[in-house]
């Protein structure tokens, strides 16, 4: 069944699994202290889902906050890498035990899952995660997920948790996501200025869409701002996964948004295989090839990626690392497995099959990114 309307994220027909994203400004306060009322209230709407006969895993910020409050360290913990990785290890412990207790006294059992970036961008890790969540959900555990930023840096990290709930939703096989904000959703212009409008369903992101995301949260204690949350959607989107920005500062805030059916609803654009989705999902390319107008066609087409297409190489990778496709405006369209080293893919561009041989010293492989091995974007 489909999601048509934010209504339905209630339904435990359309919406079996739901992953639910909670920021860092509705959790924790400026001072470092947890909005204990504001959570007992979704704890509770959480019990209800529940209730309902729903699945939810809750991805969680709030750890560096609650970590640098107690630290006693300057800008809330995000001074340098090394402040926010010693918030991180304090605050990740105070945070699952609120969560705990919370849930607890609605006799549903938390479970604590730390996750870096190379844990869902390797497929063995990947799948292991998903197993995971897979039996904690089967044994009727609420699984909450944060990223593990104390040891996270500045090249292997998501950055925010709004593409990690993205890729935590396509690993456990959800249904929908729900990005809690602070605002309604998304709006066509600042949602400062008096004259902007919520912008009710999106039915893919485009550049008319990103360009509504010029202006993020105002709250300065986060990570992600609009920009993550479409970026979030795209991943979502690909997988068959409906995704969702509502206003998350109200009392009971799942309770508003179902019952006004309130913010912006990103419908899902297709359903990828396992292997497809978790490719498109992957955020963290090795390089980036640039092809001619005649070959980005031809991948549009379903074509696999010939050297003859490719007239720029950029980056240093290996033999099956992730790169990522650009048409020769600059526009991304697909990502996959690299079937030749950087190197190789310099040596190799624009020429045609008959001459790869002689310039890499063998013969050459059917392509530079297989069909099979690659996913449009």
């Amino acid at each position: 069944m489909s999601i048509a309307a934010i209504s339905q994220f209630g339904d435990a027909a359309a919406c079996p699994r739901l992953v639910l994203k909670v920021g860092s400004a509705l959790l924790v306060d400026r001072g470092g202290i947890v909005r204990r009322a504001w959570l007992e209230g979704l704890a509770a709407e959480i019990a209800e889902a529940r209730g309902r006969g729903q699945q939810v895993v809750v991805v969680s910020s709030g750890a560096i906050a609650l970590g640098a409050a107690r630290l006693g360290l300057a800008q809330g913990g995000r001074a340098s890498l090394a402040d926010a990785q010693a918030a991180a290890a304090v605050g990740q412990i105070a945070l699952s035990a609120v969560w705990a207790e919370l849930l607890g006294a609605h006799v549903l059992t938390a479970a604590q899952l730390l996750l870096t970036l190379d844990d869902l961008e390797d497929r063995r890790r990947y799948l292991n995660a998903s197993s995971t969540l897979a039996r904690l959900l089967e044994q009727g555990a609420v699984p909450v997920v944060n990223e593990n930023d104390s040891v996270a840096t500045a090249e292997i990290r998501f950055g925010d948790n709004d593409r990690l709930a993205a890729r935590v939703a396509q690993a456990a096989g959800a249904d929908a996501v729900i990005l809690l904000s602070d605002v309604d959703g998304l709006f066509d212009r600042d949602p400062r200025d008096p004259a902007a409008e919520l912008v009710r369903e999106v039915s893919g992101v485009d550049e008319t869409v990103r360009a509504m995301a010029g202006a993020g949260s105002g709250s300065g204690m986060g990570s992600g701002g609009m920009v993550s949350k479409l970026q979030a959607a795209e991943i979502a989107g690909r997988a068959g996964i409906a995704l969702a920005i509502v206003n998350g500062t109200h009392d009971r805030p799942l309770s508003r948004a179902l019952a006004q059916d309130r913010g912006t609803l990103f419908h899902a654009q297709r359903r990828d295989g396992g292997r497809k989705a978790w490719l498109g999902g992957r955020i963290a390319p090795a390089g980036v090839l640039t092809v001619d107008e005649g070959c980005a066609a031809a991948l549009g087409g379903g074509s696999s990626l010939l050297a003859a297409g490719v007239i720029a190489v950029d980056g240093e990778f290996a033999r099956g690392d992730l790169v990522t496709i650009h048409g020769a405006k600059g526009d991304r369209l697909a990502q996959g497995l690299i079937e030749y080293s950087a190197a190789e893919c310099r040596a190799i561009a624009g020429r045609k099959a008959g001459d790869q041989a002689e310039l890499l010293g063998y013969a050459p492989r059917a392509a530079v990114v297989h069909r099979d091995h690659m996913v449009l974007l």
